[in-house]
């Protein structure tokens, strides 16, 4: 007499693995899911803290071009007086300033600093400290949470894309204008007299940087002057080269930005997958 089918000692226990895929799919084990789940979460957690790490050394370094900028501006401002050079057995006075100054790349650095520091530095904080609270009472980021994130996410392209500009006119216009010699003989005719009466340096266009350091080829009558001049010409080279790790910083920025966001969409898709408890829902 045999045994009944399914009390056959014969015949082998059914496994897992010998289960058609689409039924394995449905029993997947609990704590394959959870080891994804964490894997997921992770990585976004690690994401994130690259990308709060880049944000504020940004900031310090807007903070930093800014501060550079509003000195060079400061001192150009201030520059309504003149430089006694010495020329033959006596001296003239030449203007700070010369006529054709070329400022339009200094604003567009300030410009394009300031946009990081506000816009991708503070607009960041506030924008993911809402997503955070979003995401921790909602499960999702919505409302306006969303609208200004999303905000932020196209303005550290734009940002990016704004401080490589500067950085790019900054060169160009340094380039073109360097080698440039202010004329002695020209200058020695301009008979300067106080401001406001004053007859600024005609020839040719200058950058901040370009006459300064043609001012410095001059025999300059002091050497306090030659000092002055000197640390501030420094100061402008620094916010120029400066604009080199500001373009890097602000593309690292953006890259972590979308690539946090595709991060964290992908752990929102897999909680509201497998649920908190990490067991994957199966059609009934």
């Amino acid at each position: 007499m045999s045994l009944p089918f399914h009390a056959s000692a014969n015949r082998p226990l059914l496994n897992n693995a010998m289960l058609p895929l689409q039924i394995q799919t449905q029993y997947t084990p609990i704590e394959d899911s959870n080891v994804r789940r964490r894997t997921a979460t992770t990585m976004s957690t690690g994401i994130s803290t690259l990308l709060h790490i880049s944000m504020t050394i940004l900031m310090l370094d807007a903070a930093l071009e800014m501060a550079l900028l509003s000195s060079m501006v400061y001192w150009l401002n201030q520059q309504t007086g003149f430089f006694y050079i010495n020329y033959g057995s006596s001296y003239f006075s030449l203007h700070g300033k010369p006529a054709n100054l070329l400022t339009d790349h200094g604003h567009t650095t300030n410009g394009a600093a300031g946009t990081v520091f506000v816009a991708i530095g503070l607009g960041g904080i506030l924008a993911l400290c809402l997503r955070s609270r979003c995401v921790r009472n909602h499960g999702h980021v919505k409302g306006f949470a969303a609208f200004l994130y999303n905000l932020w996410l196209v303005m550290t392209l734009l940002s990016a894309l704004l401080t490589i500009s500067a950085l790019i006119a900054t060169m160009y216009l340094t380039a073109i204008h360097a080698g440039q010699k202010i004329d002695i003989q020209y200058a020695s005719t301009l008979h300067n007299e106080p401001f406001p009466n004053f007859v600024a340096y005609a020839l040719l266009a200058w950058t901040p940087e370009n006459w300064f350091t043609a001012m410095l080829q001059l025999p300059l009558s002091s050497a306090s002057d030659r000092s002055i001049i000197s640390t501030h010409l420094t100061l402008m080279k620094v916010w120029k080269w400066n604009l080199v790790p500001l373009s890097v910083l602000g593309m690292a920025v953006c890259v972590l930005a979308f690539v946090d966001r595709t991060q964290k969409r992908r752990v929102e898709r897999r909680e509201m997958e497998f649920g908190y408890t990490g067991r994957k829902s199966v059609p009934s």
